[in-house]
């Protein structure tokens, strides 16, 4: 009897958690476009503004920069460092 209530307790635990989330954002795209209504999504596959504003022309929907994308214009610059003047 005892395994039945734990078994029905640990179905009833497995069947309530909620589902995973999906990744919002696309790493590879720097633009994404929001669009709002009954189901409002993220659709991250635009690599710049003036492509995204096309598509979201006559919608609702808003561009936004994605804020996991990997910046790799970076370049290591030089570094320069501070020293103290001899008085």
């Amino acid at each position: 009897m005892r395994i039945l209530a734990l078994a029905i307790l640990a179905i009833g635990t497995v069947s309530a958690a909620g589902p995973a989330a999906a990744q919002t954002y696309a790493p590879g795209y720097p633009v994404c476009l929001h669009v709002y209504g009954p189901a409002t999504y993220y659709d991250c596959r635009y690599t710049s503004l003036p492509q995204c504003n096309a598509s979201a022309s006559g919608r609702s929907a808003q561009c936004v920069v994605n804020p996991y994308v990997a910046n790799a214009e970076v370049t290591p610059g030089r570094a320069y460092r501070r020293h103290r003047q001899v008085y």
